[in-house]
């Protein structure tokens, strides 16, 4: 049955036009709070400001604590993309391009802890660490445990990709002459650029924002960003300059996003 014919009514457009406002302002409203507090000049956040300043960001950049808080993320957020894009892109290539038994229990394996709780993976990651492995918590034990989800948005992204992509120009590479090796450098990897791009940034933001794997499996020495926010958010002396940090992370958060739809989006516009 086609639907080309199909309109909404000018009632019913509205309508969800208001909806969609309303979602929208329950979202971005409180966003919007925090960054105009980022500059009240009030440290106690009266509202509405009466007074703009720009000293709880010259106070951010001189914060030691949360200098060094910022690049122990930036730190673990790399090596958990960096093992997260190998793992994930050899996970996606075994499943996309092999038949086997128990293809769809491992498919399902694989996506499980992006949908497990938190909670629960960061409490099964500590048990793994300190009681079957037998080794203290350190900066790797906290890097593998945020490449076990990061693993998952970069398989998504991949095998997304093979299924566009299929083995038709493959085959016709081998059929030209040109070796395995030499079909995957010039031909497989080029079209999974933009793929592997996008789920590196999607794994990194997820890795960088996670805080509650993160309390569970990092040892008392390291402090990533989101914990010193935390730890800092009811600081009468701190919370303008968690204010600051909240406010660059939204207008930071907005680039991998976007470059990640972009670069995963469909190129031909929706044309066969």
């Amino acid at each position: 049955m086609s639907t080309a014919g199909f309109r909404l009514s000018r009632g019913s457009t509205w309508g969800l036009r208001a909806m969609v406002a309303l979602v929208l302002a329950f979202v971005y409203v409180p966003l919007a709070v925090v960054v105009i507090n980022s500059f009240n000049a009030d440290p106690t956040f009266s509202w509405p400001p009466q007074e703009f300043t720009l000293e709880w960001w010259r106070r951010a950049t001189d914060n030691s604590g949360m200098i060094d808080a910022l690049q122990q993320s930036i730190k673990i957020g790399v090596l958990a993309t960096v093992i997260a894009l190998v793992l994930g892109s050899l996970a996606a290539f075994a499943l996309q391009r092999n038949r086997f038994f128990g293809k769809q229990s491992v498919n399902l394996l694989i996506l499980l802890p992006i949908a497990l709780p938190g909670i629960v993976t960061a409490i099964a990651l500590r048990n793994a660490f300190r009681t079957i492995l037998g080794v203290d918590l350190s900066i790797w034990s906290l890097v593998i445990a945020h490449a076990t989800f990061c693993i998952v948005v970069v398989f998504n992204n991949v095998v997304a990709r093979l299924r566009r992509l299929g083995g038709n120009i493959e085959e016709a590479s081998m059929d030209l002459g040109a070796t395995r090796f030499t079909t995957f450098r010039l031909v497989t990897l080029p079209n999974l650029g933009s793929a592997l791009l996008a789920g590196a940034l999607l794994a990194f933001a997820l890795s960088f924002d996670e805080i509650v794997v993160t309390t569970f499996t990092s040892p008392p020495d390291i402090q990533t960003l989101p914990l010193w926010i935390y730890t800092n958010i009811l600081g009468r002396s701190q919370a303008p300059i968690v204010n600051v940090v909240a406010a660059s992370l939204i207008f930071l958060s907005v680039i991998p996003i976007y470059l990640s739809q972009k670069l995963s989006g469909d190129q031909t516009g929706g044309r066969l």
